[in-house]
């Protein structure tokens, strides 16, 4: 691949030195490049940030010709561009855009005097890309390769967004700076308004995610004081709910029977079936396992009573609740058809299921009291 003459950009002969030194250290840079962006990935990993995006990039050559014809005279050398290496650190929140800041800030030497925090640059009455933009050094501490004893001394750069700051920011470059051409006022206008409704996105994104977290944690505190009553039942609630391992008692009693073991199983599905028998909240599921265990141990009894089963599963002690309910409740085989539909999909054999399950069931105590 042939290599372009550099006298053949035009450039003033501070820009021509500045290329020639660009294609010199290029590998060093490359090596950088590597250096900085696995940095970057411990650090998120290590401190449990889940980003969109790690990316970096080491800046094309005719892009930093493009630079330096348009700013040329005000570098002296390579070492005074700060973004021939560029790194970006996107991620779905505005809130954690400072949190990442400060990841980075711990990590490298950041040289403040040139960084910049975009997101203070607008006035009131405009909107427009915001970034965190740091000027960065990779210290020894972390990095020394005696190969490249100046990579140390190299400048980058280190952006920090959110996804929807980045899409604005790729939006407005493709439709402004890369033109070259003045964009009209009605135009303008329209692009400001939608960088507003980005800006407000990102703004209800993190109310959305802190109310989220508000409801789970006082959840988990309302679950684990027993205030079941107050809980509405939905996914979150019933997961905590199922911390507390409110079936393993009638599991256990269960097991007893054939001095079996139990065999852990998920219970995440039965909450549909909970749903579907109406229990608002965890009160009515506390109850429900109350008032019926005696009745469903009945009827696990009955099953296994002439069965040499060694193993039980844990979904056995729940099954035979939501059975007893049902069957209590005298919605009859149709009413187990519909849980089995819930459970398992629906079938005709989940007729037969729930016809020949009511049937035997039909002799216990319980269904003689209703």
């Amino acid at each position: 691949m042939s290599v372009v003459p550099v006298e053949s950009y035009g450039l003033h002969p501070q820009g021509t030195f500045i290329i020639e030194e660009f294609r010199e250290k290029h590998a060093m840079f490359e090596k950088l490049l590597t250096v900085v962006r696995g940095i970057l990935e411990n650090a998120m990993a290590e401190n449990h940030i889940y980003v969109n995006a790690i990316e970096a990039r080491v800046k094309d050559e005719k892009s930093l010709v493009g630079k330096l014809e348009r700013k040329g005279e005000k570098y002296h050398t390579l070492s005074d561009l700060t973004d021939i290496l560029g790194a970006r650190v996107i991620t779905f929140y505005y809130d954690e855009v400072d949190k990442i800041a400060a990841i980075v800030g711990n990590t490298f030497e950041v040289d403040w005097e040139n960084s910049i925090d975009k997101r203070k640059m607008h006035d009131l009455h405009s909107f427009g890309y915001s970034s965190l933009h740091y000027i960065c050094r990779v210290p020894k501490k972390i990095f020394f390769d005696p190969e490249f004893p100046e990579i140390n001394d190299i400048r980058f750069e280190v952006q920090m967004r959110t996804a929807l700051q980045h899409v604005w920011s790729v939006l407005d470059h493709d439709t402004g700076y890369k033109s070259g051409v003045e964009i009209p006022k009605e135009y303008l206008r329209s692009i400001n308004r939608l960088a507003g409704l980005l800006e407000l996105a990102d703004e209800q994104f993190c109310q959305i995610r802190t109310g989220i977290n508000e409801y789970r944690r006082r959840v988990q505190s309302l679950v684990s004081t027993g205030n079941f009553e107050e809980v509405s039942l939905d996914g979150d609630s019933y997961a905590n709910y199922l911390k507390l391992k409110p079936f393993d008692a009638l599991n256990n009693r269960i097991a007893s029977i054939n001095q079996a073991e139990i065999s852990k199983s998920p219970l995440r599905q039965y909450l549909d079936v909970f749903k579907h028998l109406g229990f608002k909240t965890l009160g009515d599921l506390d109850r429900f396992i109350k008032e019926n265990s005696d009745d469903a141990f009945q009827l696990a009894a009955f099953q296994l009573a002439n069965t040499d089963l060694d193993i039980i599963s844990s979904s056995l002690g729940v099954m035979s609740l939501i059975t007893v309910y049902a069957l209590k409740s005298g919605s009859g085989p149709l009413g187990l058809k519909d849980i089995f539909d819930i459970l398992y999909g629906e079938s005709d054999g989940n007729k037969q299921r729930a016809e020949r399950l009511y049937e035997k069931a039909s002799q216990l105590s319980f269904m003689q009291k209703k």
